[in-house]
């Protein structure tokens, strides 16, 4: 090492204890300057020294004094590496920010630490750096935020591994603007592609044929393969499940498919006349009906019963059977009483409608998912 740097080195280290704060500064800054000049002239045992210098100096200077240098040191392509850690780490997003998105040099277990324990600034910082690994994006997509994962998704130079590009096709649903994102992605695998395709709105289909010529011929591909995978499901359809088509069929042709009727099928237990009766009554395709009933979807069934005009106590009746069948508490069907009553009939047709518009219903999507959200449109 040069005798002029190396004097300047031992110095900072005599001084560093005892000096004020704008000496502390001053040194940082003549440091900082030392090392861009020559970076790429120094040995790895000379920028080992001069970072335990630098980690000496920021743990006792301000935080304009570490931005600064943050922003110095991001760029470079050597940078001493320990330094490089503590400024990506640091909780000010405007210190971490500059070495997160911008530092060649950090590599992906200092990258997965800080996507693991830092906030979700720091996390959207990470999204953006030029290259992303899978180990990396695979805590991205489950950690982040919608902002992070949109970020994430349109990073060009992010790789993701099938656990990764799962998530982001989950965290795709009901989120057209990251529907599209990821649905443009080349590296997408075909099996996901279609998955994603099968959630997506009907809008997002026409923009990804209209946008990206070359998945035309996918997407019609995906759209054939869905729809063959319904038939087959139809085909498979227990006779019963005919059976009770047809009865609820001629029951609404009769002018009997009313609450009454719908009461004695929940006591009755007989989930298929009730899945065809909702649907008929509320113009929804029966596998919606099916998954919301199947699955004890409460506030989905909670807006068909008062879009169809049925009164409380048939609305617990067919609640209470899906509870049972899905072995959850009765207990909690009260819960949703008062939600109930406040949703407006109009306002519970108004949220069918909108889901159909937006190719929502038919998918395995729900219009409602909490009672708060219910609870707010109910008060429309």
């Amino acid at each position: 090492m040069a005798a002029p740097l190396q004097a300047f080195l031992q110095e900072i280290d005599c001084t560093i204890a005892h000096s004020s704060r704008d000496r502390r500064a001053s040194m940082l800054r003549h440091l900082t300057d030392f090392f861009v000049v020559g970076s790429n002239q120094y040995s790895d045992e000379e920028i080992a020294l001069i970072d335990d210098v630098f980690v000496r100096l920021i743990s006792a200077i301000e935080e304009s004094s570490r931005a600064l240098l943050a922003i110095r040191l991001g760029p470079l392509s050597k940078a001493p590496p320990k330094v490089l850690r503590l400024l990506a780490s640091d909780d000010a997003i405007e210190i971490a920010s500059p070495i997160l998105v911008q530092s060649e040099q950090l590599d992906d277990p200092a990258l997965v630490e800080c996507a693991k324990t830092k906030s979700q600034e720091h996390l959207l910082a990470i999204s953006r750096r030029k290259v992303l690994r899978e180990a990396v994006t695979d805590v991205l997509v489950e950690r982040g935020d919608q902002q992070v994962v949109f970020s994430t998704a349109k990073n060009s130079g992010a790789k993701f591994s099938n656990m990764g590009f799962n998530k982001l096709v989950d965290r795709s649903v009901r989120d057209d603007r990251l529907t599209l994102c990821v649905g443009r992605r080349s590296d997408i695998p075909p099996r996901l592609f279609q998955r994603l395709l099968k959630e997506a709105s009907e809008i997002v289909r026409s923009k990804l044929k209209t946008e990206i010529p070359t998945a035309k011929r996918r997407i019609h591909r995906a759209v054939a393969d869905i729809t063959s995978q319904i038939e087959a499901q139809a085909a498979l359809r227990k006779p019963e499940h005919a059976t009770a088509q047809v009865l609820v069929n001629a029951l609404h042709q009769a002018g009997k498919l009313d609450a009454e009727r719908l009461e004695a099928f929940a006591k009755a237990g007989q989930f298929e006349e009730i899945i065809f009766a909702f649907s008929i009554m509320s113009d929804t395709p029966s596998n919606f009906v099916e998954s919301a009933i199947k699955n004890a979807h409460f506030e989905t069934l909670i807006i068909i019963s008062k879009a169809v005009r049925l009164p409380w106590h048939t609305t617990r009746s067919i609640l209470k059977l899906c509870a049972t069948r899905c072995h959850r508490s009765t207990a909690e069907i009260d819960r949703h009483f008062g939600a109930f009553h406040r949703l407006k009939q109009s306002t519970a047709q108004q949220i069918l409608s909108f889901h159909r518009e937006q190719g929502s219903i038919g998918s395995k999507q729900k219009p409602a998912t909490t009672d708060e959200g219910l609870e707010r449109s109910s008060l429309h």
